[in-house]
């Protein structure tokens, strides 16, 4: 048997390998071990007489313990020194733990004990047996990771029968492997934001950094050195008080703990929820954490923990506290400003004001459901609540010029008032023009200019004149200064009187029709 063991799942590669014609010089090759190495495990298979199917058949414990058992029974001191790996393993999760530290507790302990080197080295073993794929161990609060599955999980729309697929979000802290999972409609920035949200909330706190694959709706452009990440998660990430790292492209080992944890969820809770049907995305995430829990409460393999009791003895302490509310997701706008003050936020159809020394500038709108603000050159220069009335107005008469004020008191009552005080005519003239549904700028000057023809000619014209263009059905100022330059506002109307028609016999009369 080789001195220094291989890991078990080289061992059954090497196997599979030779039970399938494979010679030992090419195995040796494929597997980067020695060729004696391969001729003594060979060998070992042979003394006992396994075929291919039982060795893939047998767990890695099982394959483990089956080399070990013909080994030389393990010394006293070394099985001390084991006894108190479980406890390093959890300590060493936390900050400023380090193995020579652990080892200066052991040693005072254990005077006759192993040294240094040795220490490190049995711990190192100890750990490859009870975690083969990732040995590395992260410090507590530190770092989530990221990512979703391969794979998808599917609902049925009740009525109809349709099938949608779900992705699946899924989520892993580094030091106790605390593990979150929920279904989502897409891979999309919103969504991906909002399950990135979800988990922190589940915890209860908020890690150092978090851990993200190249997507888009965290990275923009991936970068081996500095990679840019998406506006609206970097906004999310402030907000939260976290850094984001996202991993080098193409490099799983980067993620190795959260491609793990997938491998795991597919069978602990994608394999028991594949013979359910559910109606909706609320059901299926109902059964997912039900499972969830189940899988961080089970404890890991060669430990006596799990990864619930590890997240409360070791991790959530060290999680920086949630804010009062969750996060609002923002947008992004870009806008001119007009000659009014004012910007204008196309999804809404509303206008915002912003300080008038900015007119004509470029500028950057970020919103969110409650909130807009307005940036130029990274610098804030407003902000307002959001308001969704189509085509009306937001103001703060201070963004205002002292001679631009009045137009931002404009309002259908203020025109409406001052029509009236010129005459009736007038005021359901300029009600009409109001109520045309156009553009609120457009009915405002319309109204403006028509009330400001009073100037030019006596209330009484301009009364008149609106009552002859609405006679006509135009309204509108063209109109009105058209009458008035006319002059027909002063024609007088021919008076309309019944004329009695003459007596004539073939005249049948209105009973004739009855």
């Amino acid at each position: 048997m080789a001195n220094n063991q291989i890991e078990m799942r080289k061992v059954k590669k090497l196997f599979k390998l030779y039970t399938e014609g494979v010679s030992k010089r090419q195995i040796s090759s494929q597997l980067g071990i020695s060729r004696n190495t391969v001729v003594k495990y060979i060998a070992f298979f042979q003394r006992y007489k396994l075929t291919n199917y039982e060795v893939s058949a047998m767990t890695l414990e099982e394959l483990h313990r089956l080399f070990t058992s013909g080994q030389k029974k393990k010394s006293s001191q070394l099985t001390t020194l084991e006894q108190y790996f479980p406890y390093f393993d959890k300590e060493l999760r936390k900050t400023g733990v380090t193995k020579q530290l652990l080892w200066e507790e052991y040693i005072s302990k254990h005077p006759e004990g192993f040294k240094l080197s040795q220490f490190r080295y049995w711990y190192r073993e100890w750990n490859k047996e009870v975690s083969p794929v990732m040995n590395f161990t992260h410090k507590a609060g530190d770092k989530l990771f990221i990512d979703f599955t391969g794979k998808k999980l599917t609902i049925v729309e009740e009525h109809t029968g349709e099938i949608q697929e779900l992705e699946v979000f899924l989520c892993v802290l580094g030091s106790s492997q605390f593990t979150y999972v929920e279904a989502c409609e897409s891979q999309k920035k919103a969504d991906f934001i909002r399950c990135t949200e979800n988990s922190l909330w589940h915890f209860g706190g908020v890690p150092s950094a978090l851990v993200t694959d190249n997507l888009r709706a965290a990275v923009t452009k991936s970068s081996r050195f500095e990679p840019l990440v998406n506006e609206t998660f970097a906004d999310f990430a402030e907000y939260y008080e976290t850094a984001v790292l996202p991993t080098r492209a193409y490099k799983p080992r980067d993620k190795a703990i959260v491609e793990n944890a997938v491998r795991i969820i597919y069978t602990r809770v994608f394999a028991p929820l594949r013979n359910q049907t559910f109606h909706s995305k609320s059901a299926l995430n109902k059964a997912i954490l039900i499972l969830l829990e189940q899988h961080n409460k089970m404890s890991f393999r060669g430990r006596d923990y799990s990864r619930h009791s590890l997240f409360e003895d070791v991790e959530k302490h060290t999680l920086k506290p949630l804010p009062i509310k969750k996060y609002e997701l923002k947008q992004y706008a870009k806008g001119t400003v007009h000659k009014n003050s004012h910007i204008y936020l196309n999804i809404d159809k509303h206008y915002y004001s912003v300080p008038y020394k900015h007119i004509g500038n470029k500028i950057k709108i970020v919103y969110s459901d409650s909130l807009i603000e307005i940036y130029h050159k990274q610098v804030r220069i407003a902000m307002h609540s959001r308001n969704k009335k189509k085509y009306a107005y937001t103001t703060t008469k201070e963004h205002m010029p002292s001679h631009h004020r009045f137009v931002s008191e404009w309002s259908p009552e203020k025109f409406i008032t001052w029509a009236a005080n010129i005459g009736e005519d007038c005021e359901t003239f300029i009600t009409k023009i109001l109520d045309k549904k156009q553009h609120p700028e457009q009915s405002y000057k319309s109204c403006l200019g028509v009330l400001h023809l009073a100037k030019k000619v006596t209330h009484v014209r301009l009364n008149n004149a609106c009552k002859r263009a609405s006679d006509y059905g135009a309204y509108n100022y063209n109109m009105v200064q058209r009458i008035l330059d006319k002059g027909w506002d002063t024609i007088e109307e021919p008076i309309q009187e019944d004329i009695e028609l003459p007596y004539h016999a073939n005249i049948r009369g209105g009973n004739y029709y009855k």
